[in-house]
């Protein structure tokens, strides 16, 4: 092997690694001023999970303010997530993946979902027949996909958005 074979796969590493980063700061600034225009109080918090940048925004107080940029089911919390996306796209030029959590709400549903995927997955051992899940929003879809993938069964998608929904299948 080359001398440069050998160290281009940790740089890769490190050039991910460096770009997600980027996109973090991008979409803290962006978040920081959002929240500096609607008059609210909040930290951010940066990270790389699942080779994604994912940023919080959470606060200590126990008011409800944060619970505006979450709105409905999260229906704000997904506007603000493609906003911020687009802002990182403008500064980089590359689309981004990037996850928003706004006051825990989404990691909150991470855990209801991952739980519904495997009563899902339990009920489709039990009786052999396929399960259909209401619709769901890719987030959502995926996440119970990794729960039901984790309890040893397979599911799809069927559907279009924004009727998209996930079955369970037997294996």
């Amino acid at each position: 092997m080359t001398e440069g074979t050998t160290t281009s796969a940790p740089a890769e590493g490190v050039d991910t690694l460096s770009r997600l980063e980027q996109e973090g700061e991008i979409a803290a600034d962006y978040l920081e001023g959002l929240l500096d225009i609607a008059d609210l109080d909040g930290d951010i918090d940066m990270d790389v999970e699942a080779d994604r940048a994912a940023v919080s925004i959470i606060s200590d107080a126990k008011s409800r303010d944060l619970q505006k940029l979450v709105g409905r089911d999260g229906e704000v919390l997904e506007a603000l997530q493609e906003l911020t996306r687009l802002a990182v796209h403008r500064e980089t030029g590359d689309r981004s993946r990037l996850m928003l959590d706004i006051a825990g709400f989404r990691a909150k549903k991470r855990e209801e979902l991952a739980e519904l995927g495997a009563k899902a997955a339990d009920e489709v051992k039990n009786s052999g027949e396929p399960v259909k899940l209401q619709p769901m929003t890719p987030f959502e879809r995926k996440v119970v996909h990794d729960a039901v993938a984790a309890a040893g069964l397979r599911s799809e998608s069927e559907g279009e958005e924004p009727q998209r929904f996930v079955v369970v299948l037997p294996a």
